[in-house]
């Protein structure tokens, strides 16, 4: 059945007409946290510092309960636009979670918020 091992998780259930947009870029604007959470440096130091977003770099975008791979297409100061991999059914002004890969995990670096985006046409079958 579709409900068993979560297999709907992050998908989204409506009447016609009355679901939010479906996007494929989303532009954001977003704060990144000082340092990574549960990874210290290779001395032993303190906790490693979070860089700078990336053009070109992937991460993974969690928007409500959907996780999506986005790949970073443009930054201007707190302001990024990403491309992703799966559209994503949300609206504008929706809270998103921003991971990046560290040492062959997923780490939280900071969150935003949509501003606006690239809608797809959503097509009955």
């Amino acid at each position: 059945t579709l409900t068993r091992a979560d297999r709907l998780v992050g998908q989204v259930l409506g009447l016609k007409g009355q679901l939010p947009d479906v996007f494929a870029e989303i532009e954001i604007s977003y704060y990144l946290l000082r340092r990574l959470l549960g990874v210290k440096t290779s001395d032993g130091g303190k906790q490693a510092k979070v860089q700078k977003l990336a053009k070109t770099e992937i991460l993974m975008v969690n928007i409500g309960s959907t996780a999506t791979g986005g790949k970073v297409i443009a930054v201007k100061g707190d302001l990024a636009k990403i491309a992703l991999t799966q559209p994503v059914c949300t609206q504008e002004g929706e809270k998103i979670a921003l991971s990046r890969r560290v040492d062959k995990h997923w780490r939280l670096i900071g969150w935003g918020q949509i501003r606006k985006g690239t809608k797809i046409e959503v097509v009955e079958s």
